[in-house]
């Protein structure tokens, strides 16, 4: 998913407030972090793989001097988990510099290749977030943002962008706004900067974590463009088309944030009371999957009448099992990550309410525990639709077979998992929790339909920029 950050802060440093925002992001991406700022004459850079605690430390921010910065925190979709990878990139292009920080994925990836000058051997990472930098700073317009509104048409795909240059701040959103982007202000009396300032998040918690006031989302196909001394001037590039994706209010956003003015505690609360409407089973006690599932089982509890009780610890220090970046990895976070509660669950029959299931290992293990600690009964029941099909626009499951809803119904799930009863929420049913309509949204991983054509190549091409090289010098449209 990844989490960006951008902030201008006249007169103090920015890096500072850009690591703290990003740390309130960490949650969307593990893998790596960075952050590049400028003191108005040139750009530095310092990334590397690791948390945002372990790289943006008390030791590197001090070197990083100058009032503007962007921050990145990777969850890979493009690209190994290799430090050549980390973000922000960086490009000196023929009139300027240039370091791009990058939410989403891209689609037209070799459509885009083939228009570099140099094709694939230019590229020292295998990300599309490198290929765009370079077509950015590629552009002979001397102005970043119209080296921008060149390129930004030829993309298709999902990205939320922060961009920096020697002078300015740029947030982008794609024309379909797959992805969220917030911008925020600086007050004069924050200690972060004295003379206030802009921000830009993935996330309205990261603004509010620096002290800031969330103004506005940026809309889909804008840019906003942050310079000292003046307002946040919005450029229109595209006409939006508005398909937020639906995940990020089920599962991906914290909870503490808001999107399309939702508070998303209380949207996933509603998907519980919806789910308890849908299906429900009888019981002793109503318990989540840590964390994410804690505001759906409150909801289920509340509309059903049965007692909600936490039944597993979570560690803390453990990281988010669904985006390791490896199914290994994935597995061994599992058993580090929860501990049942044996006075609890012991001799209960649970309704276990967690928001997805993605691969089924996780939740298999976690029935596990549950039984191995005395549980009489484990009903699972889920505040989202079953994951059919891959997502091409952020989420690392390009590869359908990894979807066991791709591959099983749902009572073959049901005795994979080994539960007594399963049941997802329906489409309606988040629909209704939401009070949107269908077409505000992004479904396509629950129903493929998908707002942006996906090229039969792009399946299963996680790895594609790391193919050699001869095999990658295809011509514009062959992608």
């Amino acid at each position: 998913m990844c989490g960006v950050f951008g902030v201008l802060a006249p007169g103090a440093d920015a890096a500072p407030v850009a690591a703290l925002g990003l740390f309130a992001l960490q949650h969307r991406g593990q893998e790596s972090a960075g952050v590049a700022v400028s003191d108005g004459e040139q750009l530095m850079l310092y990334k590397d793989l690791g948390l945002v605690a372990q790289v943006l430390d008390e030791r590197r921010l001090p070197s990083l001097r100058g009032p503007l910065a962007i921050a990145h925190c990777r969850y890979s979709t493009t690209g190994s988990t290799v430090w050549e990878n980390a973000q922000p990139t960086f490009r000196l292009g023929r009139s300027r510099a240039l370091a791009v920080g990058h939410n989403g994925n891209l689609v037209n990836t070799r459509e885009l290749l083939g228009r570099l000058s140099g094709g694939r051997a230019r590229l020292p990472a295998t990300t599309d977030t490198e290929l765009l930098t370079a077509l950015i700073a590629d552009e002979p317009a001397s102005d970043t943002v119209e080296a921008l509104r060149r390129v930004l048409p030829s993309l298709r795909g999902a990205y939320s962008l922060v961009v920096l240059d020697e002078r300015r701040v740029i947030g982008v959103r794609d024309p379909d706004g797959f992805r969220p982007l917030v911008l925020g202000r600086l007050p004069r009396d924050n200690p972060g900067s004295r003379e206030g300032g802009w921000l830009l998040s993935s996330e309205t918690a990261g603004i509010e974590v620096v002290g800031g006031e969330v103004v506005r989302d940026v809309e889909p196909g804008e840019m906003v463009v942050l310079e000292a001394g003046s307002e946040p001037r919005s450029v229109r590039f595209a006409e939006a088309r508005d398909h937020l994706c639906v995940f990020e209010l089920i599962y991906f956003a914290r909870p503490d944030s808001y999107l399309l003015g939702r508070n998303l505690y209380e949207a996933r609360r509603r998907m519980g009371v919806a789910l308890a409407g849908e299906l429900p089973v009888a019981a002793d006690l109503v318990m989540p999957v840590p964390d994410t599932g804690a505001p759906a089982a409150a909801g289920f509890a509340e509309a059903s009448g049965l007692p909600y009780r936490e039944g597993m610890v979570r560690n803390r220090y453990a990281g988010r099992t669904f985006i390791q970046p490896s199914q290994a990895m994935r597995q061994r976070g599992v058993t580090v990550k929860l501990s049942p509660l044996r006075e609890v669950v012991r001799d209960r029959r649970l309704i276990v309410v967690d928001d997805s299931i993605v691969r089924g290992t996780t939740t298999r293990q976690i029935v596990a525990l549950l039984r191995r600690a005395g549980a009489r009964e484990v009903h699972l029941r889920i505040s989202s639709p079953p994951i059919h099909h891959p997502c091409f626009y952020g989420i690392d499951t390009q590869i359908e077979t990894e979807l066991i809803a791709a591959t099983h119904d749902v009572e073959q799930i049901r005795a994979f998992v080994g539960a007594d009863s399963l049941g997802y929420l329906s489409i309606e049913g988040v629909l209704s929790a939401l009070e949107l309509p269908y077409d505000r949204f992004c479904f396509a991983c629950f129903d493929g339909n998908y707002p942006v054509p996906v090229p039969y190549d792009t399946r299963n091409r996680k790895l594609m920029l790391e193919e050699p090289i001869a095999a990658t010098a295809v011509g514009p449209g062959d992608g």
